[in-house]
């Protein structure tokens, strides 16, 4: 029987984050994507869960621009097509009260999605009209954990104080944490370390923390994942994106390995229980391919003795 996602959030879950369908696509095109991640799946028993983001766009005040429209419908079939639960993202930010989040909350268990990532605002600054992630944890944890399901929420490790959010969104609700999309360790790493060395303090089981990654094909990409708020090593863009399409995304496959076997390789060393897995990013239907690849290589690669020394690209 296929482990549930609650099950594998425990022990190295492995997510594939897909991209919904923005408001304007065709449905002959949303169709034939769908069906193309279907059959990918279907070779790869390993991957966990489906994650589906909610794409909006803010303008300078804060109003936001829903790209992708309502993506449960997509994402309750693919979870009903695929055989794999799926796991909707809200920005709960834009949301005009804590009683819609509510109602949006039951109105998704009962299209039998059991999962959720609970989304901020883009900047501190905006006095957004939805409620606080904590205060979205809150109301939300109940509906989801009644159909035995999971929140979580995101995690930015290069922000300042990030392992005190982390530990106040836990208490709060948060089952898991998904990142940003990663090129560098070292802060994530830390936050992770601190994070667990707060959970103990508090006697709190962590709650798993899932690292993003994706493939980087041009310059494109890495304005895109920048404007996202993501850190890249200009000595890392130089090395990925030097050569062809196609090399870019073998090489964006070679980092982020090295990169989960760094951090694995740490957490053992300092004996750190925080669950860790991996999600893979389609960052657009244009990078099915590169994402794919990738997926299968940590298919391959994640339940692996932890090695004793890094494989460098």
């Amino acid at each position: 029987m296929r482990r549930t996602f609650s099950e594998a959030a425990g022990s190295r879950p492995l997510l594939f984050e897909v991209s919904p369908p923005s408001q304007r696509s065709p449905a002959k095109r949303t169709s034939e994507h769908l069906a193309e991640i279907v059959d990918l799946l279907r070779s790869l028993p390993r991957v966990d869960a489906l994650d589906v983001p909610e794409l909006i766009d803010e303008n300078h005040e804060g109003r936001p621009y829903y790209r992708s429209g309502d993506t449960r419908p997509f994402a309750a079939s693919l979870q009903e097509r695929a055989d794999r639960e799926a796991i909707v993202n809200k920005v709960v930010a834009h949301l005009p009260s804590t009683d819609v989040l509510e109602r949006w909350a039951r109105d998704t268990v009962a299209l039998s999605l059991r999962h959720a990532v609970l989304v901020g605002g883009t900047s501190r600054f905006i006095p957004y009209p939805g409620p606080p992630v904590i205060e979205a944890n809150r109301t939300c944890r109940p509906v989801f954990e009644a159909a035995n399901g999971r929140i979580g929420n995101i995690a930015i490790p290069q922000r300042a104080g990030e392992a005190h959010r982390l530990l106040s969104k836990t208490r709060a609700g948060a089952g898991f944490f998904t990142t940003q999309i990663l090129f560098d360790s070292g802060p994530v790493l830390a936050m992770i370390q601190e994070y667990d060395l707060l959970c103990r303090k508090a006697s709190i089981p962590p709650a798993a923390v899932v690292l993003c990654c994706a493939p980087l094909i041009d310059e494109g990409d890495v304005q895109f994942i920048r404007w996202l708020g993501a850190d890249i090593p200009e000595e890392t863009e130089r090395a990925v994106l030097s050569g062809t399409e196609a090399e870019a995304a073998e090489r964006s496959t070679a980092y982020a390995l090295r990169l989960w076997n760094e951090v694995r390789r740490s957490m053992a060393q300092e004996e750190t229980e925080v669950p860790v897995g991996v999600s893979v990013e389609e960052i657009s239907p244009r990078h099915f391919t590169a994402a794919a690849e990738m997926l299968r290589a940590f298919a391959r690669e994640i339940d692996r003795p932890v090695p004793a020394s890094p494989d460098l690209p």
